[in-house]
């Protein structure tokens, strides 16, 4: 049996051993018990990832048991079955297999990577962390105090601070407008039977999508999976309906003792399924997608030296869709930052871009777009994701061309529908100098 330090290794290798992102050829695969999954067969190295996502994420707290499915998730890791903790990490190693857990507003992930020869043992491994986590009282009261911690941690960074403002701002009641870690007083009124019930709203065969990269074919994969989450339940908890977006133009200042200022903006965004997305992710790229040479770059830190960075970017939730951005700047000059940001959202309303833009911008978007299939893991996650969008198998082989495929038109038209600077909002952490708070 290969030790643990050879399961990294094999990781490693596997990033060069992959076919191109063009012979990246996906297959859907279906169990003789009905689950569907999608798949890549890779069989250069004896090594699978899986990746498992189950929709709804955090918005299936119970009410009033805010930070649940956060603190579930963190304990899955803490013994399942006969095993113990300590015993449960110990097995994980002997097998050089890797489980990891994670949540978010809209997905409850698990992600497992193991070596073909493991494989039985593995997913026996897995089973039981599904379907028989052991939610020991000590172990419930170890990550509880851990996620305190960090609750504690982020009441006093700005960054954070400035996201829940936001977030209550535009969603208001809706779970999108609350953290899904929770807050000190519900994390620590949760009990054990409030994480059996998490548990339950989550793992169910109707939120399911799976996706498998390795050496694993079709038939293997469909027994696989039967015996992974054949017996799940059919229905987990119900998700939330849309949030209502009700971000209002203007500022919010919350005063925080700190020489430089942080700031969320946004306004209402995009579906992803819009016919229009495509359009939307161009201009963004144009405006302040990540590049030094996006507008909001160049105008707010090459040519004034107002910032390290400043970024936008488009969030199309599941049930809801915003156009989001973020800049950092020293308390005396945020105001010009926050006033030089605007413009540049009124540049792009009136003016649209220009042919060179739109064309830089595609050459970076499918030039980098490869990039990111360098591992089984990795594409594993691309192909669960495309799932949970609802996008067609053949996405990946058409993604470029449905960027090269939006026109000066598209965008410039585009643009003046969306940019919406008055309806753009500012939450500022700090004490930004000339900058105050919009009247209610």
């Amino acid at each position: 049996m290969m030790g643990f330090k050879h399961i990294v290794a094999a990781m490693f290798t596997c990033l060069f051993a992959l076919p191109a992102l063009a012979e990246v050829k996906i297959k859907e695969v279906t169990s003789p018990g009905g689950i569907t999954a999608w798949l890549v067969e890779d069989h250069s190295i004896p090594f699978t990832a899986l990746e498992l996502r189950f929709r709804g994420g955090t918005s299936l707290d119970a009410p009033g048991k805010r930070g649940a499915i956060y603190l579930m998730a963190g304990l899955l890791e803490e013994g399942a079955g006969d095993l113990m903790a300590q015993d449960y990490a110990k097995a994980l190693e002997a097998l050089a297999a890797s489980f990891s857990y994670d949540t978010g507003k809209d997905t409850t992930s698990i992600s497992a990577r193991f070596l073909s020869e493991n494989r039985d043992d593995a997913i026996a491994l897995l089973r039981d962390t599904i379907h028989q986590p052991r939610f020991d009282q000590v172990a419930v009261d170890r990550v509880r105090g851990q996620v305190l911690s960090g609750l504690r941690s982020d009441a006093k960074d700005p960054n954070d601070i400035a996201g829940r403002a936001f977030a209550a701002m535009t969603y208001g009641d809706h779970p999108y407008g609350t953290d899904g870690k929770g807050t000190i007083d519900s994390v620590t009124a949760l009990t054990r039977q409030d994480i059996v019930n998490a548990h339950r709203s989550v793992f169910a065969r109707d939120q399911l999508y799976v996706g498998a990269v390795g050496d694993i074919n079709a038939e293997q994969l469909g027994a696989l999976l039967d015996t992974l989450l054949g017996d799940l339940p059919d229905t987990g908890a119900p998700i939330p309906g849309p949030a209502t977006v009700t971000i209002p133009g203007g500022v919010t200042v919350i005063d925080f003792d700190t020489p430089q200022s942080v700031a969320l903006f946004g306004q209402i965004g995009i579906d992803r399924d819009d016919p229009r997305f495509f359009a939307a992710y161009v201009m963004n790229q144009i405006l302040g997608g990540g590049s030094f040479e996006s507008r909001l770059m160049t105008e707010v830190r090459e040519k004034r030296g107002l910032t390290y960075g400043v970024y936008s970017y488009l969030v199309p939730r599941d049930l809801a869709a915003i156009y989001m951005g973020s800049v950092a700047s020293a308390n005396d000059k945020m105001a010009q930052a926050v006033q030089v940001i605007r413009d540049e959202w009124n540049r792009m309303a009136t003016e649209g871009v220009t042919e060179k833009e739109l064309q830089d911008a595609k050459t970076y978007l499918t030039g980098a777009y490869p990039l990111r299939f360098d591992g089984n893991g990795p594409i594993a996650s691309i192909m669960v994701g495309m799932q949970v969008q609802g996008l067609p198998i053949d996405y990946i082989a058409t993604r470029n061309d449905k960027v090269n495929a939006v026109t000066l038109e598209d965008v410039n038209t585009l643009a003046a529908e969306l940019m919406d600077p008055d309806g753009l909002h500012f939450t500022v952490v700090g004490r930004p100098l000339g900058l105050e708070s919009s009247p209610e």
